[in-house]
């Protein structure tokens, strides 16, 4: 099953850049290469129903199972031994970045309270874009009844391109909202 947003980049956005950007080919084209969820547990890693209860939420909002990640060595200074679950993650490839971003910015982005946009400063010179969200709720799929904690979740969109201009003409074409 072809994907809406991906028929759309494929169709319209692709030839836009070619012809802004005055690519010679159409596979130098920006493209989003994965996308990756992050949520850190601090000190709720201790109780492993709410790692059990974050995992779900992670799984459901992005439909794929989500990665414990462990501590590597003990920090006393932060209470963390060593193989203790310090957070989650989710790395989304293929066409599940297309049904993702079409979900966010139709679904997810208009639930947040007085949403003015999304910061334009939130490039990091590499090609990745990250911002986050303080708050669960934004996404249908969590039910409010539901959720033992609120807890954030930092979202990266990596692509192929290190110019910050021409990833922020893609992402506008995409349908993310920027402030002005």
């Amino acid at each position: 099953m072809k994907q809406n947003l991906k028929h759309f980049y494929q169709n319209k956005v692709v030839p836009k850049l070619t012809n802004q950007f005055q690519y010679q080919n159409i596979h130098t084209t920006p493209q989003i290469t994965k996308i990756v969820l992050n949520r850190g547990l601090g000190e709720k890693a201790q109780n492993a129903k709410i790692l059990d209860s974050f995992s779900l939420e992670l799984t459901m909002i992005t439909r794929q199972r989500c990665i414990v990640t462990r501590a590597r060595k003990a920090v006393a200074g932060f209470k963390i031994r060593e193989t203790v679950p310090i957070g989650l993650i989710v790395t989304l490839r293929g066409d599940r970045i297309y049904n993702f971003i079409d979900r966010l910015v139709n679904l997810a982005l208009p639930r947040i309270r007085d949403f003015q946009g999304i910061s334009k400063e939130s490039f990091d010179g590499q090609g990745n874009y990250n911002f986050g969200f303080k708050e669960q709720l934004i996404f249908p799929e969590i039910r409010y009844d539901q959720v033992d904690q609120l807890c954030g979740i930092n979202l990266s969109i990596v692509t192929n391109t290190k110019d910050t201009d021409i990833i922020v003409q893609m992402l506008q074409r995409l349908g993310m909202p920027f402030e002005k």
